[in-house]
């Protein structure tokens, strides 16, 4: 796989042109982490407030461990002001909007890579829900009635990282250097680097750093060939639809979740298949979803 310049990701890339230099990147992450780190001092701060500091403190374990409906949904409502954030660093730093930092057809594109990595990812579904062992985590009527609430959140939580990842980190870098380490490596290894929790994932940190870099290289393949979000948007979604709606892993975010693994998510060190077994289907559906376009 090699990134490239297409003729639709330099028109992606055209909005961010206009005010290039560097250091409005750098203080554009600023203040996007700015903005989500005071959202979040605002929501805790008025938890202590309002209920005490000790509530507070168990609803601050409790979203740690993301293992309620409650919970799960206050991981996802973070992701609010990280899109808000990338919103105003666009405005303040560049001068121009969100939608700027999407591209060509971000809503078409969405759908049909949901559709694509759905179809893809539901065989690999059922042969784990068949041979796994897999468990009954949320009764199914409870599930069906958070389904939208769920497919809200996971739609926020995935357009924010695209906007921030593919979208405005890459742009920028893009409008600035030529090579695709930079433009499509960096936020990808960022992106990777972020999901390193040692809390959660034990000694398998290392590997989720590398599956979550994986997922940033090939999304920023369809960014670049595809001239938009929408690709890597919808793969995105629907990957995390698999594994936070319909069979979470123990150790992960799993207050969602219809079913749960028998493994929890540290069980990656000891068992590489694990991870194989998340990347594969990844890796088919990056396949299918980049037939068809340049590059």
């Amino acid at each position: 796989m090699r990134l490239s310049r297409t003729r639709p990701f330099v028109r992606f890339v055209e909005p961010a042109r206009t005010r290039p230099a560097v250091w409005r990147l750098i203080f554009g992450l600023l203040i996007v982490a700015l903005v989500q780190s005071l959202c979040l001092l605002a929501v805790f701060g008025g938890l202590a407030y309002f209920s005490g500091p000790d509530n507070a403190g168990l609803w601050v374990a409790k979203l740690a461990v993301a293992s309620t409906p409650a919970s799960a949904l206050g991981v996802l409502a973070t992701f609010i002001p990280l899109l808000g954030g990338v919103w105003l660093a666009l405005r303040v730093m560049h001068k121009r909007s969100l939608r700027s930092a999407m591209g060509a057809r971000p809503w078409a594109g969405a759908l049909r890579g949901a559709t694509v990595t759905s179809a893809v990812f539901a065989p690999f579904l059922i042969l784990e829900l068949a041979f796994s062992g897999s468990v009954s985590n949320l009764p199914l009527g409870l599930w069906s009635k958070l389904l939208a609430l769920t497919v809200l959140g996971v739609a926020v939580q995935t357009l924010a990282e695209e906007a921030l990842f593919r979208g405005y980190a890459l742009q920028q870098l893009a409008a600035r250097f030529r090579s695709p380490l930079i433009w499509g490596g960096l936020p990808a290894l960022a992106f990777g680097v972020l999901h390193y929790d040692t809390t959660r994932m034990g000694d398998a940190a290392p590997v989720a750093v590398a599956l979550a870099a994986l997922f940033g290289v090939l999304a920023a393949d369809l960014t670049a060939r595809s001239g938009g979000l929408g690709l890597a948007w919808g793969m995105h979604f629907s990957n995390n639809m698999f594994g936070l709606a319909l069979l979470g892993t123990p150790g992960s975010i799993t207050g969602l979740a219809l079913r749960v693994t028998p493994h929890d998510a540290a069980d990656i060190a000891q068992n590489p298949f694990l991870g194989l077994a998340w990347a594969i289907p990844l890796l088919i559906a990056w396949a299918f979803l980049r037939r068809g376009l340049r590059g």
